[in-house]
């Protein structure tokens, strides 16, 4: 469907039309008519899926220009969603000369407090902070005539219940609310039943969450291994653009500590960093100045990024719903994508889990051995000469370049210049510090049934490989860090109850040891 039908302005139009949008999604031609005409709406649908257009285009429609006051209300879990619906909605309502704002913890209050005073029309916010201008009166909400609740699944998860139904005891009674939301658990629908009113509902089917366009592979590897293992497949590979998820910030720390060590283009972020540095990070990635980003699930939330080829989950997710979430960043706009998950031996159940809810056969995938990934490494280094020689100004080197000839000789000078390029795994040892392992997983009968040789019920992919090659994909996903990245500790004063929110991530913390990069003495 095209925009042009859903009764949308013709300013909204132009800034469709600018920002490259063309037919409308599922959840926006379904979404969109709904939200004009006033309805509550629960839409199931995951990052990528064009959801913040769904309810950002007929909010914008519907302010008011002469009111000035905060009239749309988007609740995010995290700061980094907060902040990517702020410059959506800012992008889509300029020709309409629509004010957005993002206020978010770990930001100088003060300054949100200032830019409150210019009457922004669209308010962008996660609960702890919202809760903290509220309480100090520089927000208010009695000119409400949209709230939305965005990633409503995860803020579920990360404890943000409470916040929410204070923030909605703010809110008039005469208003129209809206809930996004990738799953959609039984504690979904009891907040559709306390805070909606006959809501319509938008469903994705299960198989368009799951994505037909990802292949999803799982390697069974040892703590010990699973670095080099990963690293050997990002030479076999070659992800153009990746994400690497793991279960917790020190997690991330180390895994982007041994990639940069031994060569490879990679930065992480969660949410010990400043919200300046993940920005920055962020900025890169989207540009494509970054091949690898590893990241807690929390950080990466929201994230819509277009581009990733491959997912790659250092950690397996402890639900399911996560392990949707993460493989969800590729395979987007009908370009093919990869997912690969790392599971160790005694996790399997929890893959089981996965297949089950999916209805997707994640097929095992063999590590490559130390020969593949360096004649993967030899066709990269291949690639990049070609491009040095195309891109080198080289009249000013050809005198130094006789030289060196008359000294080597062209199979020493190439040999030389590969081994530059290549990082050999023994030459850079990296030990990445375990985590404590996963609890043990109870397995229904029918999904323990449904995971091995005989899964008749699983429809599979229909486009798996048998032999290694640059256009393989593969996936993994961490989970557990939720509770330890979520905006919330001292940048967010409002929350009292936040203390037994970290307790997982303290769990995982608590036996903290030291990331180790060990030089061959040889080298």
């Amino acid at each position: 469907m095209k925009f042009s039908e859903l009764n949308l302005d013709d300013q909204l139009l132009t800034a469709v039309e600018k920002a490259g949008f063309t037919e409308t999604t599922p959840i926006q031609e379904k979404t969109i008519p709904l939200v004009l005409g006033g309805d509550d709406v629960i839409g199931q649908a995951q990052t990528g899926t064009g959801k913040t257009a769904a309810f950002a285009l007929p909010i914008i429609q519907k302010v008011d220009m002469n009111e000035h006051n905060i009239q749309a209300l988007v609740i995010s879990p995290t700061r980094e969603l907060a902040v990517q619906t702020q410059e959506e909605v800012s992008r889509l309502g300029r020709g309409e000369h629509v004010r957005a704002l993002a206020v978010y913890g770990g930001a100088d209050i003060g300054r949100q407090i200032r830019n409150l005073k210019d009457s922004p029309q669209v308010l962008v916010g996660t609960p702890g902070r919202l809760l903290d201008h509220i309480n100090r009166r520089t927000v208010r909400l009695d000119h409400i005539h949209t709230i939305v609740l965005d990633e409503a699944d995860e803020m579920l998860d990360m404890g943000f219940v409470e916040d929410i139904e204070s923030i909605l005891s703010h809110v008039p009674n005469d208003h129209q609310t809206l809930l996004f939301s990738a799953t959609m658990p039984k504690a979904i629908m009891g907040i559709a039943e306390k805070f909606m009113q006959s809501p319509k509902i938008v469903k994705i089917k299960s198989k368009e969450l799951t994505a037909d366009l990802i292949d999803q592979y799982y390697v069974r590897s040892k703590e010990f291994e699973r670095f080099d293992i990963m690293t050997r497949l990002f030479d076999v590979q070659n992800p153009k653009l990746a994400l690497i998820f793991g279960r917790t910030k020190r997690r991330v720390d180390e895994l982007t500590k041994g990639l940069q060590a031994r060569g490879y283009n990679a930065e992480g972020i969660h949410g010990d960093l400043t919200q300046q540095k993940r920005m920055s990070v962020l900025r890169q990635f989207k540009n494509g100045e970054l091949q690898f980003l590893v990241a807690t699930d929390v950080a990466a939330r929201g994230l819509d990024i277009s581009g990733v080829t491959h997912v790659y989950n250092y950690d397996i997710p402890q639900d399911q719903d996560s392990y949707v979430h993460r493989i969800g960043r590729t395979g987007r706009a009908g370009a093919k994508g990869v997912a690969v998950t790392f599971v160790a031996p005694n996790e399997m159940t929890y893959l089981h889990a996965i297949e089950e809810l999916t209805r997707v056969r994640v097929t095992p995938l063999k590590p490559p051995t130390a020969k593949e990934a360096f004649h993967g490494q030899v066709e990269m280094a291949n690639g990049t000469v070609d491009e040095l020689v195309k891109q080198s100004d080289s009249e000013r080197f050809v005198g130094p370049a006789q030289e060196l000839l008359e000294k080597f000789s062209p199979e020493q000078l190439a040999t030389a210049l590969l081994k530059s390029l290549i990082k050999d795994e023994n030459e850079v040892p990296v030990h990445i510090a375990p985590e404590r392992p996963l609890p043990g997983r109870k397995v229904s009968r029918s999904s323990h049934g449904n995971s091995h040789g005989g899964r008749g019920g699983y429809r599979g992919n229909g486009n798996r490989h048998s032999s290694y090659s640059h256009d393989r994909h593969s996936n993994g996903s961490g989970n557990g860090s939720r509770h330890s990245d979520r905006d919330r500790g001292g940048h967010d004063s409002s929350r009292k109850h936040d203390s037994n929110r970290g307790s997982d991530a303290k769990r995982h913390t608590s036996n903290k040891r030291n990331f180790t990069i060990r030089k061959n003495p040889n080298a």
